[in-house]
């Protein structure tokens, strides 16, 4: 009795102190009030780390264009077992950190467009296209560089939208809304300002159809077809290393080199009824939410 009567007391002085578990009923079990006191601890801490979690969580890395080592797995996991077949071997390789975000204004300035300037287009080994490292203000980022980028080149990256569609020189990022239809394009984004996702091996390019009710509509380089915002940044041209397709090995030594281990010999020719099948292309993709035909007049 007088243990209970001591958790009751210390039951209403943590009540009577503490506005927030002022909902919270008092048991005369001692172990029921800590685990609901435990509880309500547990949500507040979640809500609190949910209200500070940023969306495009790889921005939080600091940047650098120094490159960073790789550490190669060849294929393993954490457990020493194969899970990717095809790797192993290979050239050390290190990493450079690509800025897909073209419109990335310099200082956190918001102007109209701001230029840079083109210093070194280099070979990348975790990528197929070129990269170029660009300088602008008192800051250098590494980009994807297009197919005639040179060193020496002043690129323009510009976030408005005009009435009359701009004259852009391949290199410059604007949005879509921004540019004529029929323009060759890469490195487009899904959504306004999450960085470029599509459109970014080496060689290709997109097209841009039509622009409806603030929206664009592109071709893909697989001839699918993608409707996003007007707002999304796109870079005029096409992605650097055109010949990627077409280059000749020579001997299976330069393929282990890049990290790709030859098959077990079990490998079969396939027959006939492996071959090219002639499909129906998909539906369109679309990121944006329309309004029914209903909601028009």
């Amino acid at each position: 009795m007088a243990i209970s009567g001591l958790i009751r007391s210390f039951g209403s002085l943590m009540l009577s102190s503490s506005p927030r578990v002022s909902q919270i009923p008092v048991s005369s079990n001692g172990i029921g009030l800590a685990n609901k006191l435990h509880a309500y601890r547990e949500i507040s801490t979640s809500a609190v780390l949910c209200a500070v979690r940023d969306e495009f969580w790889k921005c939080r890395t600091k940047y650098t264009i120094k490159p960073i080592p790789k550490k190669k797995t060849g294929g393993r996991d954490h457990t020493g077992r194969i899970r990717i077949l095809g790797l192993g071997g290979g050239r050390r390789q290190c990493y450079r950190m690509i800025d897909f975000r073209r419109l990335n204004y310099p200082d956190e300035v918001k102007t109209n467009f701001f230029e840079e300037k083109v210093l070194e287009v280099r070979y990348d080994p975790c990528r197929t296209g070129r990269i170029a490292l660009v300088a602008g203000g008192n800051r250098k980022r590494w980009i994807i560089a297009t197919e005639n980028m040179q060193p020496g080149d002043v690129i323009k990256n510009s976030g408005e939208i005009g009435r009359m569609s701009v004259l852009a020189k391949e290199g410059d990022a604007y949005p879509l809304g921004a540019l004529p239809v029929g323009t060759l394009i890469n490195n487009v984004e899904s959504h306004p300002g999450k960085g470029a996702q599509y459109i970014r091996a080496a060689g290709t390019c997109g097209v841009l159809l039509r622009k409806v009710n603030g929206t664009a509509i592109i071709q893909l380089p697989s001839k699918k077809q993608m409707q996003v915002l007007e707002t999304c940044v796109a870079t005029v041209g096409r992605v650097s290393n055109v010949e990627h397709n077409q280059r000749n090995l020579g001997k299976a030594g330069r393929n282990r080199w890049l990290g790709h281990r030859p098959r077990s010999g079990l490998w079969q020719r396939k027959g006939g009824h492996a071959g090219r099948k002639i499909k129906p292309l998909p539906p369109m993709k679309s990121y944006v939410n329309l309004p029914p035909p209903s909601a028009y007049p």
